[in-house]
């Protein structure tokens, strides 16, 4: 998975239109207000890549601090050789680590309390877009998951996943494949309608 260099404004907008999108939300002003100051993934991913930022710039100390503030606020450890792609989705951000240089692809989204990092200190994980990664679920190692997988809730997956797939258990094994989530966020919840 190659990641284009863009600025840091370019990516904060493509993160903002791809989240706003996840939860049915028009590109409007209030919408973007929403996002920046209401929506704890959209502010998550403006401060990881802020930091990367940073770091790529050789800016020094202010990337430990954002860093030490994204655990404090959030209860996460985003390492700072991870590559997010655009519009990744951390819905409950406690417990997750994300860590060394794993690779997460586009619009994946997170259930929370995941760990994704090395297997006794051997490679990270790369993760294909539009990934759905479980509440509690493991990923370890130097393994590639394919683009649209479920991974369960509470699986430990310690080998490869097939792109199209959904991979549960302890160890995960493919249990089928994931028509579901064949367009980004066909999971997306549903607007709610007003009482007439």
């Amino acid at each position: 998975m190659t990641r284009r260099r863009t600025w840091l404004a370019a990516e904060l907008w493509l993160d903002l239109k791809i989240i706003l999108a996840y939860w049915n939300r028009p590109l409007n002003l209030r919408n973007i207000v929403w996002a920046t100051f209401a929506c704890d993934a959209f502010i998550l991913l403006i401060m990881f890549r802020t930091r990367r930022w940073l770091r790529r710039h050789h800016i020094p100390l202010v990337n430990r601090v954002m860093r030490i503030m994204e655990t404090a606020l959030f209860a996460i450890e985003l390492g700072n050789d991870v590559e997010l792609g655009s519009g990744v989705v951390f819905m409950h951000t406690v417990g997750t680590v994300v860590g060394g240089d794993a690779k997460i692809g586009d619009e994946c989204i997170f259930l929370g309390g995941n760990t994704i990092g090395a297997n006794g200190g051997h490679g990270h994980p790369r993760i294909g877009a539009r990934t759905v990664i479980g509440a509690g679920a493991r990923v370890l190692g130097e393994i590639t998951i394919g683009e649209d997988c479920v991974l369960g809730a509470n699986a430990v997956v310690v080998a490869d996943v097939p792109a199209g797939k959904v991979a549960v258990g302890i160890p995960a094994r493919v249990s089928g494949d994931n028509k579901a989530l064949r367009t980004p966020y066909a999971s997306a919840p549903q607007p709610m309608t007003k009482p007439q």
